[in-house]
């Protein structure tokens, strides 16, 4: 097999280049710009483009599929090539389906808890010693990339909503046609493609309508929207519903019972606890009992930036998390909440995303930001600059938030003045983004501790 990707540089596009190479196809790639630690992984395996740009002449006749990223636009000249030569050419889930056609199909897909559930599924498969491919969009501890695609009877997917490349514009889920799903709950976001939450939430109803009949369709029942969804468009389906299972907490830690077993947690909330109902569900379908699901899950340490440990004292945590959509910033924070409820919360959510940064969304992150005893909001000029859109007024942003108290930044270094004014004995502090609060040095957060 001959591959040529368009756009090789994208975070999860480079990971399929590189398995592919493993399976031993001849890959190819061009791209306007390439970032580490896609330019590093690239050079490793020996499929590093010769040089930045776009270039024609690489897209010959001979080549058996080009896979089109994201950031590729319609007139890109080896787009153009491609059409005119008549080659196969797929968007990055077409061409996962292309590969998967001849396996069990899992996709995990919903507004929130997509990476987690899958990374919980993949964790459970590896420590059972199945072997399976798989596609999630984080760096998972005993996972070398993010991508595999091997001879593999089972494949595990995280499934995006977003459209899938600039010539496909249906969502990304739609192309896996899953023999296995699992949809965690609707939340609008992704406003810049999806205008209405109506519109958004139909994204959904066709990704049920489309799943073969007797597939099986695991979702969360507590979500009312979603429940009323699976009910009117589900009927051909095997449908599995799933809510928080039965669990306690001591000592700030999670213990989860299924049926007869129980498992002492590494993670903890509320959100991560039905995204393991999900995954002890998933693993059920593919054979695993409840018990080999125990064993594992155990051991189960979160996907990066997910909860992730920033550092530890005594009496003080300091966490890092991916939240930045309404839904995502209410658990992150109820969780923490509740695993330390004498403690103190001081939350920092930074705005990022073309939703979160458009003033007419705001009005969804209401509330959200209540559970914190000490609670800032961030977001960068440079980032509103870039997505051309105007600037934030901090008086806004405290009336969207529905809090007077809020603490209100662009820039970093009044950020970082912020977190070293703020008295860390008996508290947490909890940094959620999808972004970097413009490069702000975690690992030194671990000197606010210490003070």
């Amino acid at each position: 097999m001959k591959v040529h990707f368009i756009a090789i540089g994208g975070s999860v596009m480079h990971q399929l280049a590189i398995a592919l190479k493993q399976k031993g196809y001849e890959v190819t790639g061009s791209d306007d710009e390439i970032f580490e630690p896609a330019l590093s992984n690239l050079r490793q395996a020996g499929i590093l483009p010769d040089s930045i740009g776009w270039d024609p002449a690489r897209v010959t006749p001979g080549i058996d599929a080009v896979i089109l990223g994201m950031h590729a636009r319609e007139d890109n000249p080896e787009l153009v090539r491609a059409r005119e030569l008549k080659l196969n050419i797929y968007s990055f889930p077409e061409y996962i389906y292309q590969e998967s056609k001849n396996k069990t199909r899992v996709a995990v897909g919903g507004s929130h808890g997509k990476t987690t559930t899958t990374a919980m599924i993949m964790h459970v498969l590896q420590y059972n010693q199945r072997r399976f491919d798989y596609l999630v969009g984080a760096k998972l501890e005993g996972f070398n990339q993010s991508v595999n695609v091997t001879d593999a009877p089972l494949i595990v997917c995280e499934a995006d909503e977003y459209p899938a490349s600039v010539i496909e514009k249906r969502p990304k889920f739609l192309f896996l046609h899953p023999q296995i799903a699992v949809l965690t709950g609707i939340a609008w976001d992704h406003i810049n493609v999806f205008p209405t939450y109506d519109i958004y939430k139909e994204q959904f109803a066709l990704f049920i309508r489309q799943m073969e009949p007797g597939s099986a369709l695991i979702y969360n029942s507590s979500d009312t929207e979603l429940n009323s969804l699976v009910a009117a468009e589900g009927r051909h389906l095997k449908l599995v519903p799933y809510t928080t299972p039965i669990h306690m907490i001591r000592d700030g830690v999670t213990r989860v019972f299924f049926d007869e077993g129980f498992a002492d947690l590494a993670v903890f909330g509320e959100h991560n606890l039905l995204n393991m109902h999900a995954a002890k569900l998933v693993c059920n379908e593919l054979g695993l009992s409840d018990e080999e699901f125990l064993a594992a899950i155990a051991s189960f340490k979160g996907a990066a930036k997910r909860l992730e440990l920033v550092a530890k004292s005594e009496d003080s945590v300091i966490y890092r998390d991916f939240a930045h959509a309404p839904s995502k910033v209410k658990a992150t924070m109820e969780a923490t909440r509740q695993q330390f409820p004498n403690r103190r919360l001081i939350a920092v959510l930074e705005l990022h995303t073309y939703s979160s940064l458009n003033a007419s969304f705001l009005s969804q992150y209401e509330g959200a930001m209540d559970p914190a005893d000490v609670a800032a909001v961030y977001y960068s000029k440079h980032a509103l600059e870039i997505k051309r859109m105007p600037d934030l007024e901090p008086a806004l942003v405290r009336e969207k938030f529905g809090r007077s108290d809020l603490h209100v930044f662009s820039d970093r270094a009044q950020l970082e003045a912020f977190l070293q004014a703020q008295d860390y004995h008996q508290a947490n502090l909890l940094l959620m983004s999808s972004g970097t609060y413009d490069g702000l040095d975690f690992p030194s957060l671990k000197q606010l501790l210490h003070k």
